[in-house]
């Protein structure tokens, strides 16, 4: 005897980058086929879309930054490029048959629950409804863009790394990058070689770990992967093995966690000579403490003889330069912003509200908070992917959202048998969830005295502070007890056992 769905859930998942791809794959595969991907940029792949600047790679090794269900054994370098990347993000979506349930250009601005359901609305004015919401938008796709008095009157080229102009002529030029995380060091490296003066501007140096980020991969590694699905399944799965290291390193002041700090030091005394220099590069707080910046080539680029290092704070934009706290004008022709996101914005701005017409900023009033990453209080039939906490620091992302994906997909399936028709998470089990995140937030390297962007505008770290194997336990099968659930259904209608 078996339960025969009755009825199959309206979806709207908003976002096609990581976290919407891997929620459309797991919910197709689950038999649920009735969604929409609702996409505002022009093409999938999210971070990877929208971030086109030069020397764009990623930071994570490519055998571990891709779907557990989509194996890539042929990326061209052990650390993949941007754009590789997202045509890696494409081939899946064309794999998976998502083309038919994706709809580009397509910015939602309005979520409201009215009761039963969500009424979505577009930017331009098109309405949909579903049974439920799966906000999948990321983190990092709201650049920020320092207000710098002056700014408006330059009269060159301004332009940030997350809406890079690939018109934009940079060689022989004299260019200034303002910023030095990943992406400042990735584009510092890139345009120095072609500029005639290539000016960094940082206030906060960060610890840079070398590494051979443009090491190609093997071709006999991608031959032998993708003769033997296997082999490739076993090398995956050592790599999300050892990303569980970088979590001790992370979570735990262990001896590898001193390791890595002491490499980090060694990255800068070995490769930059001058002690002046050094000085200006060398950080005020613990490596590690924010997100770790990679290179093997950043420290040749700034000790160049076309490049310099600008510490003073910029006060002022003028035309033809940037002035400093010290009185001095620097000319440029071209100003790069590599200053990063408002990383906690998630949905937002979207109108999203709730239940009784809830807003998300009210919700949210004291930080971005929810349960598990994944649900939120106030907001029935809504589910994030790779939501708050969800920036693991060292868990695949790819990883995360399946979880994730194929935890919401438990919902799913009780909404389709109609056991519910509404699903909302407590008040007291996210408390429950965000009180133990901040007690276990206490001995991570994150939380040793620097300022990051993992910070929110209420002091909190939105990270993940637990390993691997704790998110996969609260991720499996979902608490009732956590959860208001509401079935209205007639269930002698719904409960029709049939024999399969």
């Amino acid at each position: 005897m078996a339960i025969r769905p009755v009825r199959a859930p309206k979806i709207i998942i908003i976002g096609a980058g990581v976290a919407g791809i891997s929620a459309a794959v797991t919910f197709k595969k689950a038999g649920f086929d009735d969604f929409v991907i609702l996409e505002k940029g022009s093409d999938v792949g999210g971070v990877w879309f929208w971030n086109r600047y030069p020397g764009l790679t990623c930071d994570v090794p490519s055998q571990l930054y891709q779907f557990g269900f989509a194996p890539k054994p042929d990326w061209s370098r052990v650390w993949a490029t941007g754009p590789e990347i997202q045509r890696y993000h494409a081939e899946v979506v064309d794999k998976f048959g998502l083309r038919e349930h994706l709809r580009l250009n397509s910015e939602v601005t309005d979520a409201v629950f009215d009761g039963r359901g969500w009424v979505v609305t577009l930017a331009d004015g098109t309405e949909s409804t579903a049974d439920f919401v799966i906000a999948a938008t990321g983190v990092l796709h709201h650049p920020f863009t320092p207000k710098i008095p002056g700014l408006d009157t330059f009269t060159g080229d301004t332009v940030h790394t997350a809406r890079w102009d690939d018109s934009l002529d940079t060689v022989g030029k004299r260019i200034a990058v303002i910023g030095s995380g990943s992406t400042g060091v990735q584009v510092v490296s890139a345009l120095q070689p072609g500029a005639s003066k290539l000016t960094q501007f940082t206030r906060t140096p960060q610890w840079v770990l070398w590494a051979p980020m443009g090491l190609t991969q093997s071709k006999l590694v991608a031959k032998l992967l993708a003769a033997s699905p296997t082999v490739h399944d076993r090398v995956y799965a050592v790599s999300l093995w050892a990303s569980g290291i970088l979590a001790d390193v992370a979570l735990r002041p262990t001896w590898r966690r001193r390791t890595m700090q002491q490499l980090a030091r060694w990255s800068l005394r070995a490769q930059v000579r001058d002690e002046g220099l050094r000085e200006a590069l060398t950080p005020d707080y613990e490596p590690l403490c924010k997100r770790q910046v990679i290179s093997g080539t950043y420290y040749r680029a700034i000790q160049a003889d076309n490049a310099e290092l600008v510490t003073d704070k910029i006060t002022e934009v003028t035309p033809n330069g940037i002035r400093t706290a010290d009185g001095r004008e620097h000319p440029v022709d071209v100003i790069v912003f590599a200053t990063g996101f408002h990383p906690h914005n998630y949905m937002r701005p979207m109108n999203l509200r709730g239940r009784d017409g809830l807003h998300i900023d009210e919700a949210w009033a004291k930080g971005p908070r929810a349960y598990r990453m994944t649900a939120i209080p106030g907001f029935p039939n809504l589910f994030t992917v790779l939501g708050p906490n969800s920036p693991t620091g060292s868990i695949s992302l790819q990883y995360s959202a399946e979880l994730t994906a194929r935890y919401i997909t438990r919902w799913l399936h009780r909404f389709a048998t109609g056991e519910l028709d509404t699903v909302e998470v407590t008040e007291a089990a996210t408390a429950r969830f965000n009180d133990a995140v901040a007690q276990a937030m206490g001995p991570t390297v994150w939380n040793t005295g620097c300022n990051s962007w993992y910070f929110t505008d209420q002091n909190t770290i939105d990270l993940w502070p637990f390993d691997r194997k704790t998110m996969t336990t609260m991720l499996t099968e979902p608490d009732d007890r956590d959860f208001l659930i509401d079935a209205t259904a007639d269930t002698s209608a719904v409960f029709a056992p049939t024999t399969i």
